[in-house]
């Protein structure tokens, strides 16, 4: 049996007949238009212009609509306090080890981890970041937990799980005559300094195989060992470089370096939440991977800039 007059009333709205109000809610015809008529009292205002069960339309006043409104607003929030408190007394607590290679880790796992930490604020978490090949040896060596990963990973004791696109894009120097073409071909990257990510980075296997697909001839390479890096010197005019959009996107705005579109190519890969196939599962890793796999991540790391936490 339900003694909430808001409850009633918003029920009485969406199924437009007290009878059908009271069978819902395990009330008698008369409990509910006692509820309704205890809430006119207290508003001072009638909420229906007909409140007869005979009618098949319930015709609410314009003071009803204005309350309805807020009604289901009451509702709401009734239902993320009882969730809340609920959530108080099954809390989950404990500690996570979270890896990240390089691009991800430095730009998606710490708006991860801020929301995971919002919502379990009993669990000690503890990150790591390093390349793509080294963050899934940590995997299988049970050195983390889980880890959030760019790049290929081809091994059966891994367990994979595709949680968001990258687009990978060409950045060049401002100064660099590529700079000028509103296009690349092919044909435009040949011959060029490349600055490149280490070896065992996703970014560099991903670079590796593409300049070996389109037979482009590299006249110098630089190597450095972090996105970072990488953006940094293109910006000082080393060379240019294929990096993923997500660690550039401040520079482009700021316009200190240049994107360019390659002719006929988009260059998408994914990134993957990575975890030990057969190790026996965890409350604090299963929460972990159910909110990231569960949820939009650009969309949340949007919300998060909009808050002011830059990412």
């Amino acid at each position: 049996m339900i003694n909430d007059p808001i409850k009633t009333f918003v029920t009485v709205v969406e199924l437009k007949k007290f009878s059908h109000t009271a069978e819902e809610l395990y009330l008698t015809n008369t409990d509910v238009n006692t509820q309704i008529d205890r809430l006119e009292q207290e508003l001072d205002a009638k909420l229906f212009n007909n409140p007869s069960d005979s009618s098949n339309h319930l015709e609410l006043t314009l003071a009803g609509e204005i309350y309805y409104k807020y009604a289901k607003q009451i509702i709401n929030l009734q239902d993320k306090a009882r969730e809340e408190i609920k959530n108080l007394t099954n809390m989950v607590t404990g500690s996570l080890r979270v890896g990240g290679s390089y691009t991800i880790g430095e730009y998606i796992l710490p708006f991860a981890v801020t929301e995971f930490a919002a919502h379990y604020p009993g669990v000690e978490i503890e990150t790591s970041i390093a390349n793509t090949e080294e963050i899934i040896q940590a995997v299988r060596r049970n050195q983390l937990d889980v880890a959030l990963v760019e790049g290929e990973v081809n091994h059966t004791d891994i367990q994979i799980h595709s949680i968001m696109e990258d687009e990978i894009i060409l950045v060049v120097p401002n100064q660099h005559p590529l700079a000028r073409l509103p296009i690349a071909t092919s044909e435009h990257l040949q011959d060029q300094v490349w600055i490149l990510r280490e070896n065992g980075s996703g970014t560099r296997a991903f670079s590796d195989k593409l300049i070996k697909e389109w037979g482009i001839n590299v006249r110098k390479s630089y190597v450095f060992g972090s996105g970072q890096a990488v953006k940094q010197a293109v910006i000082a005019g080393l060379g240019i470089a294929l990096v993923s959009r997500w660690i550039v996107r401040k520079e482009l705005n700021a316009k200190e370096l240049k994107s360019l579109r390659i002719k006929g190519k988009r260059l998408t890969r994914s990134f993957y939440l990575i975890e030990p196939k057969n190790q026996e599962a965890n409350e604090v890793t299963e929460a972990f991977t159910e909110q990231l796999l569960g949820q939009d991540l650009i969309t949340s790391w949007r919300k998060l800039t909009k808050k002011g936490i830059d990412l």
